[in-house]
Order: structure tokens, then C-alpha cells, then sequence
């Protein structure tokens, strides 16, 4: 753990590009950086000059994502309370574009449409190009573990039909909610906080591939689980083996991604690094 320009101090949230970069949010050095695929150390693109609110700096970033049309990072600034986007190439300061929400997790889907969590207000809002305001498309009444409610939605996703998945913290529970949907679907959890392959520990990032089938980062249990579709319960397929840094170990594992060749990504939180696996 510490602020050198290879080292990472309680990464939370990331964003695997094509060429295999990954931008971290360096949550605890309020900064965003980038690793390029292979490099030794990474190079800071967003805040890094300490923590505030400022339009250079950052306070405790939880997510970040490129906007490919516009080669702009969006970032959930967490203690700021504030979305904002920061060019890309040689950005100085950023722009808020969303201001007063309690962001973990961010996604864009194939129209530019912007998904944020508000864990304060136990909601996802979706926000059109342009938006300022956004639309509730998932939560919004009020907490509670009802299927119409969330409490502490962080990490979301977006599938190609525009169906959201995302970790319900609180409830211990990975939800899906169709677009335009009333309630979500349980799809991984829900079974109260525990350990057993039915349950889930206050889970963080979560992906979803083609098939439908759930990746969740399994915090507090250090595991990342996998559930098929439709399944009642879930296999462990890295970790689970105790908090720890040994080579199939995680201490709490918090977001998680692929990238196109199918590798799973993990940001192994306090272990304060970002660490790849093959699914092969």
C-alpha cells in the first residue's frame, strides 16, 4: 500500500479497454491511473493532487469508465458525491455532470445512455445523453429487501437488451431488472448473509456473460463466485480459501471485469491490487 506510481492503495472500482489497459480507481489516493497491458507501473490520468473537491482533485473514487465517443473517463467521486468526466488525454480538471449522489458503480450501454447507483437513495438512474437529470430504472422505493426495493446498490452492468445486474449490497443479493421492469429477479444471493453456496456477503462487483451466467466479488467471504443461469446457488471459482495473499487468495475482492479475450480481472482491495485470472 502507498502513493508511489506503482503502488495502489485500496483500489475499488476499474475499467479493463481494449488493448488490455486498466484504469483504476486508486480509491484511497483519490486518483485515477492507468496501467498499460505488461507495465510495471502506471501513470495517473485523473485528480492525484490530494484530496478534495476541487475540479483537479478527487475524494475517495469508487468507479471509473470510458466514454469511447467523447475519449473522456467518468468517474463516480465518491466523498464528493458527484459524477464527473475528465478528458482522457492530458486532463487537468474534470467537469461535473451529476452532482448530489452517493455513486459506487457506473456503466454505459451501446446509445451512450449513462447507469449510476445512488446508494443513498437505493436506486439506479439512467441518464441520456444530454440528461442532467436522469430517470429511476431500477429501486427508488425507498431501502428494504422487498423486490421492488434495494438497499446499497453499488456495482451495475448493462446486457445487450439493456437488462441491469447489480450487487445489492445490503440484502446480500445480485438483482437483474429488465428494462422498464417494475421489480427485479433474484439471480444470485438473497438467501441472508453467510457463506454457504446459496449465499452471498455484502457482494461488490458483478458481470455477467453471454450466457447469462453471474460473476459476483464476494467481499467479506474473499471469493469470486460463479452462478449459471437460473441456478440456486453459486461455485466458487477463485479464492474461498481465506482472507490472504497467496497466488488463490483474496482479501475482499471488490470490482471485477472482463476483458474481450475472457479474462477475469479482480480489484483485490486490500491486497491493493488488481489481479488477472484465466478461466480457461
Amino acid at each position: 500500500q502507498g502513493n508511489g506510481i506503482n503502488q495502489l492503495s485500496n483500489p475499488y472500482g476499474f475499467y479493463v479497454d481494449d488493448d488490455q489497459s486498466v484504469y483504476v480507481a486508486d480509491t484511497w489516493n483519490h486518483r485515477i491511473v492507468e496501467w498499460k497491458w505488461g507495465a510495471m507501473s502506471g501513470q495517473v490520468v485523473a485528480g492525484g493532487n490530494g484530496e478534495g473537491s476541487g475540479g483537479h482533485q478527487l475524494s475517495y473514487p469508487l468507479g471509473v469508465f470510458i466514454d469511447k465517443e467523447r475519449d473522456s473517463l467518468i468517474i463516480c467521486d465518491g466523498s464528493n458525491k458527484r459524477v464527473v468526466r475528465w478528458p482522457r488525454r492530458n486532463g487537468i480538471s474534470g467537469e461535473t455532470i451529476i452532482s448530489n449522489i452517493s455513486c459506487v458503480g457506473l456503466t454505459m450501454d451501446e446509445n451512450g445512455s449513462l447507469y449510476v447507483t445512488d446508494v443513498g437513495k437505493a436506486e439506479v438512474r439512467r441518464y441520456r445523453r444530454g440528461e442532467s437529470q436522469g430517470t429511476v430504472v431500477a429501486g427508488g422505493n425507498g431501502h428494504g429487501n422487498r423486490l421492488d426495493q434495494l438497499s446499497s446498490p453499488y456495482y451495475v452492468i448493462v446486457d445487450r437488451d439493456h437488462s441491469m445486474y447489480f450487487s445489492d449490497w445490503n440484502n446480500h443479493r445480485v438483482m437483474k431488472w429488465v428494462e422498464g421492469a417494475k421489480e427485479g429477479i433474484i439471480v444470485a444471493g438473497g438467501q441472508g448473509q453467510g457463506d454457504d453456496l446459496t449465499q452471498l456477503y455484502h457482494p461488490y462487483g458483478v458481470i455477467v456473460d453471454q450466457l447469462g451466467t453471474v460473476y459476483v466479488a464476494d467481499g467479506p467471504n474473499h471469493r469470486i463466485m460463479r452462478w449459471p443461469k437460473g441456478a440456486t446457488q453459486g461455485s466458487v471459482i477463485v479464492g474461498g480459501n481465506g482472507e490472504g495473499r497467496q497466488s488463490n487468495q483474496l482479501n475482499w475482492p471488490a470490482g471485477l471485469s472482463f476483458d474481450r479475450h475472457g479474462n477475469l480481472y479482480v480489484a483485490d482491495l486490500f491486497n491493493y491490487r488488481v489481479q488477472l485470472f484465466s478461466l480457461n
